[in-house]
C-alpha cells in the first residue's frame, strides 16, 4: 500500500513540474506575441486603415480605387469612395476632419492637370486650414489659407442638400439650395479670409479679407517686382494704393 503511495506522489509531483513548465511558456508565449513587432523591409499595399479599439477609423492610407469617402462619426455621406487618393484623418468620433490628397495627369493631347492638397477640418465641419498647389497646364495658384466657417453641422446639411437635388420643379429646387447656403445669422457657411501665395498672374499676393470673404487689404508683388499695397471696399474696388515710390526709378 506504501508504495502505490509514494509511486503516486511522485506521480503527482512530475505532473505539477510538467504542468507548471507548459504553463510558463505558454505565458511567455502569450507575452512576446502581445509586444512582438513585425518589421518589413518593403511592402506593396492598395490601402491600411488605422483603427481605434473599437474599430473606428483614425486615418486611412490609399490609392485612388480603394480610397474612402466623407464618414461622420463612422455613417458614410456625401459621396462614395475611390476619388481621392492620399491620407484621411479623422477625430475622435470617427469623423473625418483632413487629409492629404494628390493627382497629376497629363491627358492625351498633351494638356496636364497635378493638384495636392492638404487641409484640417473646422469640427463636424468642412475645410478651415489649407496648403494648395493646383496646376492646369501651366496656369498655377500655390498657397496657405484660411477660411471661416458658420457652426453648421455638415451631416445635416449634406442631408437637407441631397433631400432638396430630389425637387423636380427645378425653379424651387435652386431657390431651395439658395436658402441651404446661405448666411447664417449674417455669417457665410465659408469665407476665404487669408491667403498667402502665388496667383495665375505669377504674383506673390496676401489677401486679407473681411468675415463675409471679400478682399480688403492686398499686399502684392507682381511678375515684374513691382510691389504695392491695395486697400479694397466691400464691392472690391481699389480705394487707395501704397507703392514703392522708387520703384520707377530703378526701371
Amino acid at each position: 500500500m506504501s508504495n502505490h503511495l509514494e509511486r503516486d506522489v511522485r506521480f503527482l509531483k512530475a505532473y505539477a513540474v510538467v504542468t507548471s513548465v507548459l504553463l510558463g511558456v505558454l505565458v511567455l508565449g502569450g507575452f512576446q506575441q502581445q509586444t512582438q513587432k513585425t518589421k518589413f523591409e518593403e511592402i506593396d499595399v492598395e490601402r491600411i486603415n488605422v483603427v481605434e479599439p473599437n474599430g473606428m477609423y483614425r486615418m486611412v492610407i490609399s490609392n485612388r480605387p480603394r480610397s474612402i469617402g466623407p464618414i461622420y462619426k463612422g455613417t458614410p455621406f456625401g459621396y462614395a469612395g475611390g476619388g481621392r487618393p492620399g491620407i484621411i484623418f479623422f477625430n475622435d468620433e470617427g469623423t473625418e476632419n483632413g487629409g492629404l490628397t494628390f493627382t497629376g495627369q497629363r491627358s492625351a493631347d498633351g494638356g496636364y492637370r497635378a493638384s495636392t492638397h492638404m487641409s484640417f477640418d473646422q469640427f463636424d465641419q468642412d475645410q478651415v486650414v489649407n496648403l494648395d498647389y493646383s496646376d492646369q497646364n501651366g496656369r498655377r495658384v500655390m498657397g496657405f489659407s484660411i477660411n471661416d466657417r458658420a457652426d453648421v453641422n455638415i451631416f445635416d446639411l449634406v442631408k437637407q442638400r441631397d433631400s432638396i437635388m430630389k425637387m423636380a420643379d427645378t425653379v424651387a429646387r435652386n431657390a431651395a439650395l439658395a436658402r441651404l447656403m446661405g448666411p447664417r445669422n449674417g455669417i457665410p457657411l465659408s469665407a476665404q479670409r487669408l491667403f498667402v501665395g502665388r496667383d495665375p498672374a505669377k504674383s506673390a499676393i496676401v489677401n486679407l479679407a473681411d468675415r463675409d470673404g471679400k478682399p480688403r487689404l492686398r499686399l502684392l508683388v507682381d511678375s515684374l517686382g513691382a510691389a504695392r499695397i491695395e486697400f479694397l471696399d466691400a464691392t472690391g474696388k481699389v480705394t487707395h494704393t501704397v507703392s514703392d515710390p522708387t520703384a520707377s526709378g530703378r526701371r
